[in-house]
C-alpha cells in the first residue's frame, strides 16, 4: 500500500475511534460530585494506539482532549484545560509504548498525574479544612 494511502487509512480509523470515545463516553459507569466519571471512554483510543503506534496514538488523544473540551468539558483556566484534556488525553497515546498491559498502566499512571496535578494547582479550594489538597486530589483522582 503506498504510504500516502495508508496516511489516510490510518486518519480514518483515528477519526473512527475518536467519535466512538466521544460516544462511549456519554455512557458513564458512575458520575463524580465535582466532575468527572468512569466509562469506557479511553479503550477505543488505546486500540488505536497498540495498532498504529505511538505518534498517532498521542496525536489521536490530543484532538480527543480537544473534542471533549469542545462539547462542553469545563475550563477554569486555560492551563487546567492543557492538563484536563490535552495532555491527560495525550497521554493515552503512551498505551503503545510497552507491549500489552504495561503499556496500559503507563498511560492511565500519566492521564491520572495529569488530573491530580490540575486538581492540586486549579482545585485546591475543594479540599476539605486542614487536609491537604495534593491527598484530596489523590483520593478523588484514583479509581
Amino acid at each position: 500500500m503506498p504510504s500516502k494511502h495508508k496516511s489516510v487509512v490510518v486518519m480514518i480509523e483515528g477519526a473512527l475511534c475518536i467519535a466512538l470515545s466521544i460516544v462511549l463516553s456519554y455512557f458513564e459507569l458512575f458520575r463524580m460530585p465535582q466532575g468527572g466519571s468512569v466509562d469506557f471512554s479511553l479503550m477505543p483510543l488505546m486500540i488505536f494506539s497498540y495498532r498504529r503506534g505511538l505518534k498517532w496514538g498521542v496525536q489521536a488523544g490530543i484532538v480527543s482532549g480537544l473534542l471533549r473540551i469542545l462539547l462542553g468539558g469545563y475550563v477554569y483556566n486555560p492551563l487546567q484545560a492543557i492538563f484536563d484534556y490535552i495532555l491527560a488525553y495525550a497521554f493515552v497515546g503512551l498505551t503503545a509504548m510497552h507491549p500489552r498491559i504495561v503499556g496500559l498502566i503507563v498511560s492511565a499512571i500519566g492521564k491520572i498525574a495529569c488530573h491530580v496535578l490540575s486538581g492540586v494547582i486549579f482545585f485546591a479550594e475543594y479540599a476539605p479544612e486542614g487536609q491537604s489538597p495534593l491527598v484530596y486530589s489523590l483520593a478523588y483522582n484514583v479509581p
